[in-house]
């Protein structure tokens, strides 16, 4: 079976790309320093602990298991950590790449599926937004993978490197199985910290915007099943076996929720009156993100099997209230 280093893969997405893999009969080869990802989410494949920024460590892994293409998930994801501290995910999302660029021109693994993202867009000019839309991203986190995509390019054509840029929209949601769900320290994504205020209803959640510009005043935002992104993956790599040249696809249902929406739905699911205060807080944030996913639905073949939030939700809830879970 092919063996495909999976960079970041004891992660959220990571173990789902992971699963999905092994399902579609690839060996996945878990490359990971476990800064954010967890040992026990490694489950389906090999585990080499690494650095992206060491060459020893990445020498190792394509030496050990020759692996016949990267997915590369590892890096810094939050955006108003990135506000904050931009050289960490300058340094990690940024360096890292090349760090990696450097091993697979090195080893000669040409083939690449890396995990991008919407915020490497314009404000939106028209929803949905296709691939075509402009790029200008307005925080850190946004110009790295801006910056990153543009690097494969350039290597594309000195190397021959081959990606492919998958640009997620919010991702969300946990394994159906219940093997695997979002773990993270401290949790930021909305669905799983109102799952939380949900499991402890002393808490009170924070909406931390009600003012943009959109029919409640919170944040309009795409949500995507984390295993239909996992299966995007596996086919994106089947693409790239048939030699097509780089390419970037967005991964999202083509409908958008607001915060409030997304809470009013967690309190119905989850059976909980959650208590929501406003905290109006000064960050880069857009009004609607909406995908128009129509290019991965016709080039990869790709249809997502989870595309109402609702699904979503429950098996987030279901993977939160498990005894599975361990941080």
């Amino acid at each position: 079976m092919k063996a495909i280093l999976v960079t970041g893969g004891a992660g959220y997405i990571g173990s789902h790309v992971c699963k999905a893999l092994k399902k579609a009969g690839f060996v996945p080869v878990t490359f990971d320093n476990l800064s954010h990802g967890h040992e026990w989410a490694i489950r389906w494949g090999p585990f080499v602990y690494g650095d992206l920024q060491n060459s020893e460590d990445l020498d190792k892994a394509f030496l050990e298991y020759q692996p016949e293409a990267v997915i590369h998930l590892a890096g810094s994801i939050h955006l108003r950590e990135s506000i904050e501290n931009p050289y960490k995910h300058y340094f990690n999302n940024v360096i890292g790449s090349l760090s990696l660029l450097k091993a697979m021109v090195k080893h000669n693994v040409l083939p690449l599926v890396f995990s991008s993202s919407a915020a490497v867009y314009a404000p939106p000019q028209y929803l949905p937004m296709d691939e075509k839309h402009p790029k200008d991203p307005i925080n850190p986190y946004g110009k790295t993978k801006w910056m990153t995509e543009q690097l494969f390019e350039d290597f594309h054509i000195a190397h021959g490197i081959r990606p492919i840029s998958l640009r997620y929209f919010n991702a969300a949601g946990a394994d159906p199985d219940g093997e695997i769900g979002e773990a993270h320290i401290p949790e930021t994504h909305l669905i799983p910290r109102l799952i939380l205020a949900a499991q402890h209803p002393e808490e009170t959640f924070t909406i931390y915007n009600d003012t943009l510009d959109t029919p409640d005043g919170t944040a309009i935002r795409d949500y995507i099943h984390v295993t239909d992104l996992a299966e995007a993956h596996v086919l994106a790599l089947q693409w790239l076996e048939k030699n097509h040249p780089p390419e970037a696809f967005n991964l999202g249902t083509g409908k958008g929720y607001s915060v409030y929406e997304v809470l009013e739905k967690t309190r119905e699911i989850t059976n909980s009156p959650i208590k929501a205060i406003v905290e109006n807080r000064d960050v880069a944030e857009l009004p609607t993100l909406i995908a128009d996913a129509s290019k991965a639905k016709k080039e990869l073949n790709w249809t997502p099997k989870y595309p109402e939030l609702q699904q979503i939700i429950k098996t987030a809830w279901k993977w939160q209230s498990s005894p599975l879970l361990t941080i």
